[in-house]
């Protein structure tokens, strides 16, 4: 059996490169995957390329009508959410001078908003059920201010890890656990494509590993934090950086 069979799971940012690398993983133990993302086209394609039960479904976590209802048709379809993966986020590169007031509150509401709001959604049938997964996509730049990403993204990535903290705190006589994962320079769009070549040559010479984060190797860890043998594992943000920073 595999080791999550009948569990269900909520990807979003599931068109991008690590949601895609999640929702194959938790689709190969046994999931049923909602796949959450704001772009309907990218995916709908997304699921056609998977094999197993991938449901896709639209909606902008950022709004919290939209994460209500849009939670609503996922345990209409699929029936209440076992395993919660907030890895929905946008990169903003610009330090706090250059940041202003619309780009704050977009990036604030997209990287820590939508987290929160499909959290509360998913909490109550959690702890009803004593059994439950949130797992965060944080960042290495709530530790360091943001090395190349700017003051928004650090913020709300830091605030991520502190709703991590908080939930877990107060989810875990319920039998849930939320933990985080901090990656740093996964081999994703905002890598490849949103720093400059010399900027990439710059980080690669302070990575210990000498190379960027596969997708896969971050999804592995969330396979991990999904799995019934992490079960003792609540409140812990797990460093994934090839070295980069080491505490």
């Amino acid at each position: 059996m595999k080791p999550l069979e009948g569990k269900v799971a909520l990807v979003t940012g599931a068109a991008g490169t690590m949601g895609l690398a999640t929702v194959r993983f938790l689709l190969e133990d046994g999931c049923r995957v909602a796949m959450v993302d704001v772009n309907a086209g990218a995916n709908e394609a997304r699921a056609r390329e998977l094999e197993g039960p991938a449901f896709p479904i639209a909606f902008d976590i950022s709004d919290p009508g939209q994460a209500r209802a849009g939670h609503a048709r996922v345990v209409a379809e699929l029936g209440p959410v076992d395993i919660l993966v907030n890895n929905a986020g946008i990169l903003s590169n610009n330090k706090a001078e250059a940041t202003d007031d619309a780009e704050w509150r977009r990036v604030l509401a997209a990287n820590l908003d939508g987290a929160f709001y499909l959290a509360r959604a998913v909490i109550p049938e959690m702890k009803r059920r004593r059994w439950g997964r949130v797992i965060n996509t944080c960042s290495l730049a709530a530790k360091t201010g943001g090395l190349t990403a700017g003051t928004a993204y650090s913020v709300s990535k830091g605030a991520l890890t502190s709703l991590t903290f908080s939930l877990a705190r107060e989810l875990a006589p319920h039998g849930v656990t939320v933990n985080g994962i901090s990656p740093a320079y996964v081999r994703t769009p905002m890598v490849t494509e949103q720093l400059t070549e010399a900027q990439r040559q710059g980080l690669l010479a302070q990575i210990p590993v000498g190379r960027f984060c596969e997708p896969e190797e971050f999804a592995h860890v969330v396979r991990f934090l999904a799995s019934p043998l992490a079960g003792f594992i609540t409140g812990e943000i797990v460093d994934l950086n090839g070295g980069l920073v080491m505490d």
